[in-house]
């Protein structure tokens, strides 16, 4: 019976590829000349230390640049409320997201047994399995999750025929 998973993965390397760019683009440029700007990588959270709400804005886009550059998907992140720091500067947490969250696995759910596609669909801890007797099914539920409006990306693995 044919099947296939539904994952949300983040490839931290290139995560830490883009920090690297963003953070050699922060040094050469002027405008961050003598600033303490920086950003760093811990697990699965980022930390972007800034002077002030204006260079941590630009500082964001710079990651957010490059972060499309090397093809990681900027929904996987979650830009944490900007925090007052020592020193009369600002930092921001944000969170990378790995594994789908399970209200958004439960709105897949349904709306896979919604649509009356012949497939059967379970949760599995972080991930997805949708199973059923044709691939003409699985590639239908893919085309309906594709369609839906998901505030996560979801990649589709694992398939077995």
């Amino acid at each position: 019976m044919p099947s296939f998973d539904i994952v949300s993965r983040t490839d931290l390397s290139e995560v830490d590829n883009a920090i690297q760019g963003a953070m050699r683009e922060i040094g050469t440029r002027f405008d961050f000349k003598g600033s303490q700007c920086s950003i760093e990588r811990t697990d699965e959270t980022i930390l972007i230390r800034a002077d002030d709400e204006m260079k941590l804005r630009q500082v964001q886009e710079l990651l957010r640049g490059y972060l499309a550059r090397r093809k990681v998907e900027v929904g996987a992140f979650d830009f944490q409320k900007v925090q007052a720091a020592s020193g009369n500067t600002v930092r921001q947490v944000v969170l990378i997201k790995q594994g789908i969250e399970r209200d958004l696995a439960q709105t897949i759910v349904k709306a896979v047994k919604a649509s009356k596609v012949k497939a059967q669909i379970a949760i599995q801890g972080t991930e997805l399995r949708v199973s059923g007797k044709k691939r003409d099914d699985l590639q239908a539920v893919i085309k309906l999750i594709k369609g839906q409006e998901n505030t996560q990306p979801l990649q589709y693995v694992n398939f077995r025929d």
